[in-house]
């Protein structure tokens, strides 16, 4: 096909995903009460998580129980409700509808592959997917519900009430949410690299330790200001740094 061709191709798989992200979002927004009762839980007292927690705990003998705390979501600008609201609603059909995405960028990139790229293409898509919407879930179950608990019961002094905008808790669990799935995306890009022969594992394991350093730099950068989530974070993403040892290693046939 011509350049022109390629650009006609181009535009009317934008315009499929266009419309099929707009439906999306379109349900997500007619079903707000259902939405936000998902969005919301991880701030609540008795959470899944923190229930989760307990029963463990209480399996050992424990008779460990979370405290109660109440903190209110509030909205500063008279605007600020609607737009979340429609943010959050793009956000999620934009998720929803990501595998149409994925199968609608492979169909546009895949004509210009060769049989074994297409081939390992399709595992890279699908394994990429997955690894981002385990970290998505991730985020949703563990690392921001206690992230929240922490922060937001934090207190210098008992006179500060602490009160957050909802646009805020939103903005920080789609961050957290977008961060952990790029990150979990390490095994993928091991992978790659592997077959570019760019990363070994002799060279993975050479520096482990240092390794090990950079993924506390990031869990620290994308978790908030507090040692426990950063502990939350380092301890998977090192895991799967051991998994891309093993990745990298049976490319290179060791």
């Amino acid at each position: 096909m011509s350049f022109g061709d390629h650009l006609e191709v181009l535009r009317k798989m934008l315009f499929r995903v266009l419309v099929v992200v707009t439906s999306c979002a379109t349900a997500v927004f007619c079903f707000k009460d259902e939405t936000f009762a998902v969005l919301l839980a991880p701030r609540n007292t008795d959470f899944i998580t923190f229930r989760a927690i307990e029963r463990i705990l209480h399996l050992f003998g424990s008779t460990f129980r979370f405290e109660s705390y109440n903190i209110q979501l509030i909205s500063t600008e008279l605007s600020s409700q609607f737009l979340t609201h429609l943010e959050s609603s793009f956000i999620i059909g934009a998720v929803v509808s990501s595998p149409f995405i994925i199968y609608q960028l492979y169909r546009f990139i895949s004509p210009a592959l060769y049989d074994n790229e297409r081939r390992y293409s399709v595992g890279i898509c699908l394994t990429s997917y997955f690894l981002f919407m385990l970290g998505v879930v991730m985020n949703y179950f563990i690392l921001f519900p206690i992230a929240f608990r922490f922060l937001a019961t934090y207190q210098v002094d008992a006179a500060v009430v602490s009160t957050i905008t909802i646009s805020s808790y939103i903005s920080t669990f789609a961050t957290l949410s977008l961060s952990m799935g790029l990150v979990f995306e390490l095994p993928v890009l091991s992978f790659i690299l592997a077959k570019l022969d760019v990363l070994s594992a002799s060279f993975m394991k050479q520096y482990r330790r240092h390794a090990l350093v950079l993924i506390m730099v990031v869990a620290a950068f994308i978790t908030p200001p507090d040692i426990f989530t950063l502990c939350l974070l380092t301890i998977p993403l090192y895991l799967l740094y051991e998994v891309s040892i093993v990745i990298v290693s049976k490319v290179h046939g060791k």
